[in-house]
């Protein structure tokens, strides 16, 4: 490949997202219309995923999702951790190209991170190659058993966002199973109002997100409603819950 810019914020980083995002459009079965009668066949979207990262040729810019840093909503909240998350078994779920999970161990956890995508695992780990998280290729709703009330934070950025509403409550129940006692899931989504038009992928998520996440064996600690600022362009939740089981 050509020498190109590999700076998010520069002109032509966002034209090659616009020119592929436009490509990958046509093929997601979620929006195309044309194509919305095999959807049912891959709920999760996997061959299109797959194709994201197909597509892209080891250039960030054509995976719409990878801005190579953490999430600031991610980063800000470990950085505020008083009493920090060193030494804390993590789960980065849906780890991309690995910012997230490694923002976490930096900080001093012990991650974990899947993705439903081999490639992005694969590119992950070269990205990071003395990295110490422990990256592995998953599907959120068939994880490893060993990983029932295992860890003490579960991180989830955008993967939520990116499953259609029939599949949210199997989500959060399994989101919830990760949880060790008086362990904490941290979720980053784009925010919508209840009865705001949901035009995706991805679907921002309403409050009553939190009603389902109850019901799903989940308590909310704090939510945070978060306008858009010059770092997160649009509104957002960054949510704290914990087991609904515990005081």
């Amino acid at each position: 490949m050509d020498e190109i810019s590999l700076d998010p914020t520069s002109p032509e980083f966002t034209a090659r997202r616009a020119e592929a995002r436009k490509a990958l459009d046509a093929l997601d079965p979620a929006k195309n219309l044309e194509m919305r009668g095999g959807a049912a066949d891959d709920p999760l979207r996997r061959d299109w995923f797959e194709a994201v990262y197909a597509r892209a040729q080891n250039d960030p810019a054509r995976v719409p999702w990878a801005n190579l840093a953490p999430h600031p909503l991610t980063k800000a909240w470990v950085g505020a951790q008083v009493k920090g998350i060193a030494g804390l078994r993590a789960l980065d779920v849906g780890c991309g190209l690995g910012d997230n999970a490694e923002c976490l161990a930096e900080a001093g956890a012990e991650v974990t991170a899947f993705d439903l995508v081999e490639a992005a695992v694969e590119w992950a780990k070269r990205r990071f190659p003395r990295t110490t998280v422990d990256y592995r290729a998953g599907d959120l709703f068939a994880p490893p058993a060993d990983w029932r009330g295992k860890f003490a934070l579960v991180h989830e950025c955008y993967t939520l966002q990116a499953l259609s509403a029939p599949l949210l409550p199997k989500a959060l129940a399994e989101l919830s199973s990760f949880l060790a006692p008086g362990g904490k899931l941290l979720i980053v989504a784009r925010a919508r109002g209840e009865d705001a038009e949901a035009e995706g992928p991805p679907w921002p998520l309403p409050p009553s997100i939190f009603t389902e996440a109850r019901r799903q064996g989940l308590k909310p600690l704090s939510i945070e409603d978060i306008e858009a600022t010059a770092d997160v362009g649009r509104r957002h939740w960054r949510a704290l819950l914990g087991r609904a089981d515990e005081p």
